[in-house]
């Protein structure tokens, strides 16, 4: 495995391996999440093909000071896992390689990131969509992976490669969950053993609107109370930021299930966020 540190350094890199790669952008922090990931970068590569991951904790989709210097740096942990799994190409740019000093451009999105995590965290998908629109123009991938745990992510993602013509195949890989259904994620190592006890109810929650959605319940609002009630009533720690039922290519607010959409919510355990979500598939 080649690693390279700088724009520079991954240019010339490029040119020792079979390109374009199969891309996987991480925040680093990996875990078993991240490792389903790479493994499908690899399934869509095959055995001969460039499998890359880059590894950068952007600061610019940051809007909590404390959640960006608080998010975990395990690199030689990281730099181990991806090695393991046969990473050909490991990108782990610094902050002022990536992002000029009087940088002044910024890509925004106006209509997907208006609700979710997107309401609650202003910018928040802004930085995101720069930061991986600079990765697709660095590795030019063919294909890219990511978590269908950040479901708006991965929504704002096809949305900017449709209306930017990049030439890139987004895939979205499942949710990794710990075996009490708890979805994996880099914050779970900060909760309190009291929270981690609490947190698989969140899973749950979603779980039971699956099975009141296949006994024929199609009313949105009856889904999320049921959700809402089912947190509040097993989890007396969690605190919800939100819980919402859109549908899941436009993300927007759906009040009657006739088509493909998400529950999706966002719930804070003392200064730990998280976020998870269902896909339903009503049958009609």
């Amino acid at each position: 495995m080649e690693i390279a540190n700088t724009v520079t350094e991954l240019l010339l890199a490029k040119k020792r391996f079979p390109f374009p790669p199969v891309l996987v952008p991480t925040m680093g922090a990996l875990h078993q999440g991240h490792v389903a990931l790479i493994r499908k970068a690899r399934d869509i590569a095959g055995p001969n093909g460039c499998v890359a991951v880059s590894i950068f904790v952007n600061p610019i989709q940051f809007n909590n000071l404390n959640d960006l210097e608080n998010y975990p740096n395990k690199l030689a942990n990281d730099i181990s896992i991806c090695e393991t799994e046969g990473v050909d190409l490991l990108y782990t740019p610094s902050t002022e390689s990536l992002y000029a000093g009087n940088r002044s451009i910024t890509i925004n999105e106006s209509s997907l990131s208006a609700q979710l995590c997107g309401a609650a965290r202003p910018g928040h998908f802004d930085g995101v969509c720069t930061v991986v629109a600079k990765l697709f123009n660095l590795f030019s991938p063919i294909d890219a992976v990511f978590g269908k745990k950040d479901y708006q992510q991965l929504a704002i993602i096809n949305r900017m490669v449709r209306d930017l013509n990049f030439q890139t195949v987004i895939h979205g890989v499942d949710t990794v969950r710990e075996q009490d259904g708890l979805a994996l994620s880099s914050r779970n190592v900060r909760l309190s053993v009291k929270a981690r006890t609490q947190a698989p109810v969140l899973h749950k929650a979603l779980k039971s609107a699956c099975e009141l959605l296949e006994r024929g319940q199609k009313d949105v609002a009856t889904l999320l109370k049921h959700v809402r009630e089912h947190i509040s009533q097993n989890a007396p720690l969690a605190k919800i930021d939100y819980i919402e039922c859109v549908d899941a290519a436009t993300l927007q607010a759906v009040d009657l299930l006739n088509h493909k959409s998400i529950i999706a919510i966002a719930v804070f355990f003392d200064d730990v966020r998280l976020i998870d979500n269902v896909e339903l598939n009503p049958n009609y």
